[in-house]
């Protein structure tokens, strides 16, 4: 008996041990994978700071290189003595110029020329789609980006009148369309007389009846057709530039007449102008 309760008692000393050396274990393990896992976390945030301070620093790259970039597509090349076009403006330049004919665009020989050919091609292009010179109502002449357009008297006018009439609708919704169609366009409406002197209750003589008439072409494609009132400038021109000898009726009648100026803002008109779907440079375009 005493026997058995000594091997009872040495068997039970032998598994407590052996639980005891497993627990110890367990518990080291344990805390060796605390610790790792916290090694970990601080490993984590240490990387997750380092790429913050990358990312911030990419993103300052991508700030100086978005900058420079814009800098350089709107910095500006003079052009001659009477404006300045930006790199963006001479690509959308070149785009246009490949449409230009060959011969013409032979001759160009500077940024200037280059300039005035595409101007030139795009207000032939607007004037030619508003059906404008079919019409002998108009004598229109371009003269490389300035565009004239002579009005006959009796198309918008009665005689010695400032009024405009019934006929003149048609022919101010073509001038319209063709201002319309860019937004960069300054417009000069002259008034031209014949050199027979006027005098009524309303007019002191040729010098009143020509900016009356401009006055009331600027107002009429204001009002009527839209046209922005920041574009228009009046002026009245009297008797004093004829362009024919005022001793005929056919000759008066010639020197009676609305001029239009149209005048682009080069810059802004490329910039401003629809994108074309040519992509070829032209070579004929100094850098």
């Amino acid at each position: 008996m005493n026997k058995i309760f000594a091997l009872l008692l040495t068997a039970t000393f032998t598994f407590s041990c052996v639980s005891k050396k497993k627990y110890v274990a367990l518990q080291q393990e344990n805390g060796e994978i605390k610790s790792e896992l916290l090694k970990t976390r601080v490993a984590k945030e240490d990387l997750e700071a380092k790429f913050s301070k990358i990312q911030a620093r990419v993103d300052e790259y991508n700030t100086k290189i978005s900058s420079l970039k814009q800098e350089n597509d709107t910095k500006l090349d003079a052009v001659g003595n009477v404006a300045v076009i930006s790199n963006s403006t001479k690509e959308k330049m070149r785009e246009t110029l490949k449409n230009v004919d060959a011969a013409k665009l032979a001759k160009a020989k500077t940024l200037k020329d280059s300039m005035n050919l595409a101007v030139a091609y795009n207000l032939e292009k607007t004037i030619s789609e508003s059906n404008m010179n079919d019409d002998e109502d108009f004598a229109v002449n371009i003269n490389e980006t300035v565009v004239m357009i002579s009005i006959a008297d009796n198309m918008l006018f009665n005689t010695g009148s400032y009024r405009l009439s019934t006929k003149a609708d048609n022919v101010l919704k073509k001038l319209a369309d063709v201002i319309n169609s860019e937004p960069s366009l300054d417009v000069m409406v002259e008034g031209h007389t014949d050199a027979r002197t006027i005098s009524t209750e309303f007019l002191a003589d040729n010098w009143d009846l020509s900016v009356m008439r401009a006055t009331s072409v600027v107002r009429k494609l204001q009002e009527k057709y839209n046209v922005a009132p920041e574009k228009l400038i009046a002026a009245g021109r009297s008797s004093y530039q004829p362009i024919a000898d005022n001793d005929t009726k056919d000759n008066r009648a010639k020197n009676r007449r609305t001029k239009i100026i149209i005048l682009p803002n080069i810059d802004k008109f490329f910039a401003l102008m629809s994108e074309s779907n040519t992509t070829v440079a032209n070579n004929n375009i100094e850098d």
